[in-house]
């Protein structure tokens, strides 16, 4: 989150135990593309906007892997803790406090 924008503030969507251990939640938003909400097996939590850097396909839709989803796509690795794309792939989606 940016403190400096006023747009910006936290939003309850589910409980953590509403995510899938090693899936994900699609949050709909107002105006743009949907947010993935994930949870790995560590019961970590994540959020990316649910559009690949790629080819642009669902994230929510993929499978989860330690820190990371694989695009249902072309299968490409992108990290949940910063969006990017794993060499050699290139390319990052935005990712949410």
């Amino acid at each position: 989150m940016n403190d400096n924008n006023p747009n910006n503030e936290w939003k309850v969507i589910c409980r953590v135990e509403d995510i899938p251990v090693l899936g994900a939640r699609r949050v709909a938003r107002p105006v743009g593309v949907d947010v993935a909400v994930f949870r790995n097996a560590q019961d970590q939590v994540f959020a990316l906007l649910d559009r690949c850097p790629h080819k642009g396909g669902p994230l929510s839709q993929g499978i989860v892997f330690g820190t990371s989803v694989a695009c249902p796509l072309h299968n490409w690795a992108i990290g949940l803790d910063d969006g990017c794309a794993k060499s050699p792939d290139e390319g990052c989606t935005p990712r949410f406090a």
